[in-house]
């Protein structure tokens, strides 16, 4: 599965928020999409499934314009995570997993779809919850709930905005190698959008960093994260170390406060002043 975008541009009235985004990402393989806040990562996976319409240039998928594919078959061919915090849903865990079910749904397949639904609460760990109501769950949980619906699309492309935004430490690591190893074993292209650097670095085969609409570097962890790169895109300073073949990042300061601090001079140098 291949998604080729080529000249992607999109603008929201008349303030551009991508430009001229060129790039092929071929699975399977785990992509993570980092970036600051505000330079078009969530746009472009939004164009990427049709959520948004492009302004000028194309996504294509397979050789397909996506322009050209109706929504069911996006629905079976993408599985969508969308950043879910305010999701609501009045049913319970197993009916809101069941609904990524849908594009596959045939007449007396329930009983198909549900094994589908209950092996993929079993993966990740919350079988506990299947009969709770979705609304009274956490944030953590809820987020969960979320990928577990997109995983039982069971797609060839899997889009993820932010999927560990919500969760600990702890579970940010897992989810993160489920992805990984869902990458290998269900032989499907999982892009990931992501805001921690180290969690994207260890675990991603690629990596896309987006600067002011348009892709800054792209390729992998070891070639994208770079002090250099964290610099001029996030205005960072930092000390990147590899650590089990993976690039580690250790921050250092922001640009802005080191030009903008003044040193303050120590009692012993006052008191100095203060004699002459």
């Amino acid at each position: 599965m291949i998604i080729s975008i080529n000249g992607l541009r999109f603008s929201y009235s008349s303030a551009p928020v991508l430009e001229n985004i060129t790039a092929d990402l071929c699975g399977p393989k785990f992509i993570s999409i980092l970036g600051p806040n505000g330079v078009g990562k969530s746009t472009l996976i939004h164009c990427i499934n049709k959520i948004l319409k492009p302004t000028g240039g194309t996504v294509m998928i397979d050789d397909r314009n996506v322009d050209e594919i109706t929504i069911k078959e996006m629905a079976k061919m993408i599985g969508y995570v969308p950043y879910s915090a305010n999701d609501t849903f009045p049913l319970s865990v197993v009916d809101t997993v069941l609904m990524g079910r849908h594009p596959h749904s045939k007449w007396k397949s329930l009983d198909s779809d549900l094994d589908i639904v209950y092996d993929t609460l079993k993966m990740l760990g919350i079988e506990d919850l299947a009969m709770r109501s979705f609304n009274e769950l956490s944030a953590g949980q809820h987020q969960k709930v979320m990928l577990a619906r997109g995983l039982a699309q069971e797609p060839q492309i899997l889009l993820l905005d932010e999927p560990t935004s919500n969760l600990d430490v702890r579970h940010q690591i897992d989810v993160a190698k489920m992805l990984k190893r869902l990458s290998v074993e269900k032989q499907i292209l999982v892009i990931m959008i992501c805001h921690d650097i180290n969690i994207a670095a260890k675990y991603s085969d690629e990596i896309m960093l987006l600067s002011a609409g348009s892709i800054y570097a792209m390729g992998t962890p070891e070639e994208v994260i770079t002090e250099e790169n964290l610099r001029a895109v996030y205005g960072v300073t930092s000390h990147v170390i590899m650590d089990e073949g993976s690039p580690h990042v250790i921050l250092r300061d922001s640009i802005s406060e080191k030009e903008d601090r003044v040193d303050i001079p120590s009692s012993d140098s006052l008191a100095v002043e203060e004699t002459q």
